[in-house]
C-alpha cells in the first residue's frame, strides 16, 4: 500500500503563490489614479466588449487583471453584494471598505481551501466629495488588502509601475496629465519611452465626483483621443519648434514635422 505524499503547509502556500503570481504577470497591467475632479482608471485592452474596468455601485468602480472568467465572477459577485446591501439597509451602507472585506474573505478562502487560487487582482475604488476621502483599495489573489492613495498599479509589473508613477504623481492633476502619468506608468517596461498609444487600445473610465447619483462613466472615442492629445509629451514639439528656428530651407522643416507628427 503506497503512502500518501505529504506536502508542507508552508511549501504548499508558497506554490500557490507562485501559481497565481506567474499567471497574472503574463496578462497586461493598470492603474488606477487620483485626479482633481475623481479617480481615473486605465487598462491596455483592445477589447470592446470584455471589460476590466465596470461599475460597481453608485461612486464605486471595479478594476482587475489576471484571468478574465475569475474576475467577472469576482465583478458580478460584487454588484450582488452591493445591491443587497444597499436593499437591506441604506445606499449610504455601500461602501468600497466594506467591498474590498468582502473581496479579500472571499479570495482568502479560495486561496486557502481550493487547490488552484484564482489568478486575479482587483482594485476596489469610491469617490468621495472631496479627494482627501476618496478610498482605494488593492486586493491581492490570497485576500490581502492594501489601502492605497493617490495612486496604485495592479499586475505583474506593478513595483515597476508604481516606481514610474511616484516620480511623476503630484496631487490635484487635471484628468488629461493624470492619464498621461498613467500612461507613462505603464510604459515603464520600455526603457521610459512613451509608445504610441491610440484610444483603440486602451479602457478609461472615470469615478467623477462632480456627477449626481451614479458617478461611473466611460471615456472613449473623440474625447479619449482629444484626452490623450491634451496630455501627450511637450519634447517632440519643442524639437520641431527648434528645428524650424535652425534654418529657414524646407530640408530642416521637414524632420521637425515628422517629429511633431509622432508625438500625435
Amino acid at each position: 500500500m503506497s503512502m500518501p505524499f505529504y506536502v508542507s503547509p508552508e511549501q504548499a502556500m508558497k506554490d500557490k503563490a507562485d501559481y497565481a503570481r506567474k499567471n497574472i504577470a503574463r496578462g497586461r497591467d493598470g492603474v488606477v489614479i487620483q485626479y482633481v475632479d475623481g479617480i481615473l482608471f486605465v487598462a491596455p485592452n483592445p477589447s470592446r466588449a470584455l471589460h476590466k474596468i465596470s461599475e460597481i455601485y453608485d461612486r464605486i468602480a471595479f478594476a482587475a487583471v489576471g484571468r478574465y472568467n475569475e474576475y467577472e465572477i469576482l465583478r458580478k459577485a460584487g454588484v450582488r453584494y452591493a445591491d443587497m446591501t444597499g436593499y437591506q439597509y441604506d445606499r449610504q451602507d455601500v461602501t468600497a471598505r466594506g467591498l474590498a472585506n468582502w473581496y479579500a474573505q472571499t479570495l482568502g478562502t479560495i486561496f486557502t481551501d481550493s487547490p488552484k487560487p484564482f489568478e486575479v487582482e482587483i482594485v476596489v475604488a469610491e469617490v468621495a466629495e472631496s479627494s482627501a476621502d476618496d478610498q482605494i483599495y488593492r486586493i491581492t489573489f490570497d485576500g490581502s488588502v492594501n489601502d492605497e492613495h493617490g495612486f496604485v498599479a495592479l499586475g505583474g509589473r506593478a513595483e515597476r509601475i508604481g516606481t514610474v508613477l511616484k516620480e511623476h504623481y503630484t496631487d490635484g492633476l487635471s484628468l488629461p496629465a493624470a492619464l498621461a502619468t498613467a500612461i507613462t506608468g505603464l510604459s515603464a517596461g520600455a526603457n521610459g519611452d512613451r509608445p504610441e498609444i491610440n484610444a483603440s487600445q486602451l479602457e478609461v473610465a472615470v469615478l467623477d465626483r462632480s456627477r449626481v447619483h451614479r458617478t461611473f462613466r466611460r471615456i472613449t472615442g473623440a474625447r479619449l483621443e482629444s484626452l490623450l492629445a491634451e496630455g501627450a509629451p511637450v519634447a517632440p514639439a519643442d524639437a520641431e519648434q527648434e528645428a524650424g528656428g535652425d534654418s529657414g530651407t524646407g530640408q530642416d522643416d521637414q524632420p521637425g514635422q515628422a517629429d511633431g507628427g509622432s508625438a500625435s
